[in-house]
């Protein structure tokens, strides 16, 4: 291990709180703090996020630099402390995505009834696979790709928030707790706590966009955190058991890209069925797809920082 325990619970919790309380503030220090005036343009004002997200990340993890007792300061030893590894890459992004990708077993029956209705009503009407079809999709391929890519709110979604917050609230937080000597179970589910403070910000904006309604505001504001500390728990578990900051990072992205699970559908039974048979494959699977040796080469004597082979 490339970590000693010797960080105190009380100096674990108040370094979390700071990282999380500063991950909001930061967000609002162009206008507060520096005085800036008002971004020209919804691109400018998220691209001022983006700049402030990256800084708290990089503040978040030279703390963890300075404040976690390591052994050694070498940049491979380092960097395996907050989960960024090489080995073991391709089990990290393809066991986490498939094993997660159960819990949407419900969107995928769904959104596969739709596309088949659709295709029929295309064909019903003239339609089908023709040269020419293939060729109009083959020329929209490049416009479609440049404006997915140059949409800020995909790089939001998809890059800039999974990663930042993956750094602070998996990365960072989690070896300070756990060489705080908090049991890996409290871990999984305390870290969560910080994460869904992180997004208690969005309640002033949700306020507004409900027509100042306190309570329509605050169940979707709940319904957001209780998501959040249901994915923070599961991100949490990922890294712990994997030891590599890609897993919890590539679930993270997908579970942005897919959205919420679908558990009903009205008129449609099976995609009920399918999201039933998607959980209890889902818990089935959960410990056995994440198992420490899948990741390691050795888990009697592994680099993590606390012993996260270790896992009873």
């Amino acid at each position: 291990m490339e970590v000693e325990v010797g960080l105190s619970k009380p100096v674990a919790l108040i370094a979390c709180t700071a990282m999380a309380l500063f991950y909001v503030a930061i967000l609002y220090a162009p206008t507060l703090i520096l005085r800036l005036p008002p971004p020209s343009s919804y691109q400018e004002f998220m691209i001022r996020r983006f700049i402030c997200a990256t800084i708290s990340s990089i503040v978040s993890v030279i703390v963890c630099v300075l404040i976690l007792p390591t052994r050694s300061r070498e940049a491979s030893s380092l960097l395996g402390v907050y989960g960024i590894r090489m080995d073991h890459i391709w089990q990290a992004v393809v066991f986490p995505l498939s094993l997660t990708s159960l819990m949407y077993a419900g969107s995928w029956v769904l959104k596969s009834m739709l596309l088949l209705n659709s295709w029929k009503e295309h064909v019903k009407h003239g339609g089908g696979l023709s040269l020419d079809c293939i060729k109009n999709v083959l020329q929209m391929f490049p416009g479609w790709t440049y404006s997915t890519a140059s949409n800020v709110l995909v790089w939001r979604n998809y890059v800039v928030a999974p990663l930042t917050e993956e750094l602070v609230f998996r990365a960072c937080m989690i070896p300070l707790l756990l060489c705080g000597e908090f049991r890996v179970s409290n871990v999984i589910f305390l870290c969560p706590i910080f994460f869904s403070l992180a997004h208690l910000n969005h309640w002033m904006e949700i306020y507004s966009r409900e027509n100042y309604s306190f309570l329509k505001s605050s169940m979707v504001v709940g319904l957001q955190l209780g998501y959040t500390v249901v994915f923070g728990s599961y991100a949490s578990f990922l890294f712990i058991r994997t030891g590599h900051l890609v897993a919890s990072l590539s679930a993270h992205i997908f579970c942005n890209f897919v959205g919420l699970p679908v558990l009903f559908a009205r008129g449609k039974g099976i995609v009920s069925v399918a999201f039933v048979a998607g959980l209890m494959a889902f818990l089935w699977f959960l410990f056995p797809i994440t198992r420490p040796d899948l990741y390691n080469d050795r888990t009697d004597n592994c680099r993590c920082w606390h012993g996260y082979c270790s896992w009873n």
